[in-house]
């Protein structure tokens, strides 16, 4: 007897339908593609709304700070702020020139050595040295030295940081 010719005979599995469970292969059970996806979608979910939840903390704090006490706030924000470009500028700039038998020394910022000849610019409140481009970047959004946080002041009163916000 012959079997009657089936066009599509590619499509229709006997051993898998949508009503009958997964196969076991090798004595494991194997996991349904479904429930991966949507295990990943609620891991998904979950970071996000750890994350979502940690910035909303954040906003509800700086918020309390800025209502409670808004002028002490202001003056926070304001003593952290970077330096203006002119006072910048007017820092002082030394050459570098390395000191026989002694290690070299370095930029804290972009953590590469000096080298002969190169212009570096040197901190009046602690006198840490940085390469020019590295210090002014930093300096322009931030009021304090990278590496001990000792506040530099336009108008030349040096103080650290912590004192400096101090009521």
């Amino acid at each position: 007897m012959e079997e009657p010719y089936l066009a599509n005979s590619s499509t229709i599995s006997p051993t898998h339908s949508p009503t009958t469970p997964p196969r076991e292969t090798r004595g494991e059970a194997s996991l349904d593609y479904d429930v991966v996806v949507i295990l990943a979608a609620m891991i998904c979910a979950l970071v996000c709304a750890l994350g979502l939840n940690s910035m909303l903390q954040c906003v509800v704090r700086c918020t309390r700070a800025a209502l409670a006490e808004p002028a002490g706030w202001v003056t926070h924000r304001r003593l952290n702020a970077g330096l203006k470009r002119e006072d910048v500028v007017a820092l002082p700039v030394a050459t570098y020139a390395a000191a026989p038998q002694q290690a070299p020394a370095g930029c804290a910022i972009c953590l590469s050595d000096f080298s002969d000849g190169e212009k570096i610019r040197v901190l009046p409140a602690c006198g840490h040295r940085f390469h020019v481009v590295c210090v002014d970047t930093w300096l322009l959004s931030h009021c304090s030295c990278p590496t001990c946080r000792r506040r530099l002041s336009p108008h030349g009163a040096e103080a650290p940081l912590e004192m400096a916000i101090a009521p």
